[in-house]
């Protein structure tokens, strides 16, 4: 086992790696840039290292200040987290070059699902059901673009290869509109991505969004940990996580589960990964797959009792996965809230100082969260300020769990999502466990107005 792993990232997802290390009885490196200084995880952690301005770019994604950082503490190992270089197969493989191991996948098994394409037809080869689209990136001729779009069947949604985040999508819904959206997609692709490859899928009209949970080592093991609804979004952001999804069958989990096992098996994967699906009409269509750990993974720890972290420190170095298949049982139901810093109504960032900060707690009540009193939030990242994790008997009881946890949390100085939390776990289609990928956006205007003058501004 790693004696000191260095933690390539921030925030809340920082602090839980370094729990984990902690509880493993492994020494931590924590790399921080000069705006997070003061953040609760650089005081925690064994060791920390100041690898440049506030700018990510010159900072959490400077990889000769990351590896030189690893060099001079001596770690063996990085943790990426999620986000920032977790999904850099350049990264992946300068880390195990440079003589660490890379907590995560192999650098060729994250190009292979870091593409859209290559993704979908390694899954079509591994028997993954996919959403019916067009074969491989498109072509640049309008003639061929037409007869694809013809054979998909309208509406159809442009997708761009190296995509994600919800960038590089655009929905179509005539021929008329399909050249100019086509060259509308690629042009963002190459802004955003560097590719300017974009591929074709049938869009679907109300799916929802459930996701498989795996974890795969390098002795040819890999097990499924279940499934997630993910379908509280907005802007393609997921705002809302559960597990397991309302309505998925036993029958249905398996079978699905079992594809995602068998394809991590086929394709040599290693660590923990997810299989996104859209899910309508009682089928499961693959649309990516992230090669990290999830924002929302504490949702799958709270109903399996599999600590998701430790596991994949755990593979990194070498050793085997401590359960079988037959050892995973879903017990219970767990939600999670994430908390951002933004204006609940405009959704524009709140950075500032935490002038007051409390946090709920009780049975059943998880909080992961990096920030404290006094606290300031930069303006420099992504605003998730933490989250709030509720687990219970059944999903009412979650949920119950849920509505207490929002009332006793206390965040003043700044503004805080938590008053839309408020308002969707009172929303009769969620609590029905009903809604799809779209309804948030739908619902929007509705909310707006009953939370209108409720607002408090910090």
């Amino acid at each position: 086992m790693f004696e000191k792993i260095l933690i390539a990232n921030r925030g809340e997802i920082a602090l839980r790696i370094l729990r984990a290390c902690r509880e493993m009885g492994i020494k931590t490196v924590v790399v921080h840039s000069e705006a997070d200084r003061e953040a609760k995880y650089v005081k925690l952690a064994d060791e920390s290292v100041c690898i440049g301005p506030a700018s990510s770019t010159l900072s959490y994604l400077n990889v000769p200040a990351l590896i030189a950082a690893a060099e001079v503490t001596e770690a063996q190992a990085i943790h990426p987290g999620y986000g920032f270089l977790s999904e850099n197969a350049d990264f992946a493989q300068r880390v195990e070059e440079s003589g660490f191991a890379f907590i995560g996948p192999r650098p060729e098994s994250i190009r292979l699902m870091g593409d859209k394409v290559s993704a979908k037809d390694a899954m079509k080869e591994a028997g993954v059901p996919c959403v019916p689209g067009s074969d491989g990136a498109l072509p640049d001729d309008p003639a061929e673009l037409m007869k694809i779009g013809k054979a998909v069947g309208y509406p159809v949604i442009i997708k761009a290869a190296g995509g994600g985040g919800g960038r590089g999508m655009r929905v179509v819904n005539t021929e008329e509109e399909l050249v100019a959206a086509v060259e509308l997609t690629k042009s963002e692709a190459e802004k955003f991505f560097g590719n300017a490859m974009v591929y074709m899928e049938k869009y679907l009209q109300n799916p929802r969004h459930i996701e498989i949970q795996i974890l795969a080592d390098q002795h040819g093991n890999a097990i499924y940990l279940g499934e997630r609804d993910c379908s509280m979004q907005r802007r393609h952001q997921k705002v809302i996580e559960e597990a397991p999804a309302p309505g998925i069958t036993e029958a249905q989990r398996k079978q699905i589960g079992e594809r995602c096992a068998a394809a991590c098996r086929k394709i040599n994967y290693r660590g923990a990964g997810t299989f996104e699906f859209l899910f309508e009409n009682g089928e499961f269509y693959f649309i990516e797959m992230n090669t990290r750990v999830q924002v929302e993974h504490p949702v799958t720890e709270m109903i399996t009792g599999i600590d998701i972290v430790q596991e994949q420190i755990r593979v990194a170095a070498d050793l085997p996965l401590r359960y079988a298949q037959k050892d995973v049982k879903l017990k219970g139901h767990a939600i999670e809230c994430r908390i951002n810093a933004e204006d609940p109504l405009k959704f524009i960032p709140s950075p500032g100082k935490i002038t007051t900060y409390h946090t709920p707690g009780g049975p059943g009540v998880r909080v992961d969260s990096h920030v404290y009193q006094g606290y300031t939030v930069p303006s420099h990242y992504d605003s998730m300020i933490g989250k709030i994790i509720t687990y219970g008997d059944n999903r009412a009881q979650a949920m119950a769990r849920m509505r207490i946890a929002l009332s006793e949390m206390v965040v003043q100085g700044i503004n805080t999502n938590i008053p839309l939390h408020q308002q969707l776990l009172l929303d009769k289609a969620f609590i029905k466990g009903s809604t799809s990928i779209h309804y948030l956006e739908h619902r929007m205007p509705e909310i707006r107005k009953q939370l209108e003058g409720k607002l408090v501004q910090p």
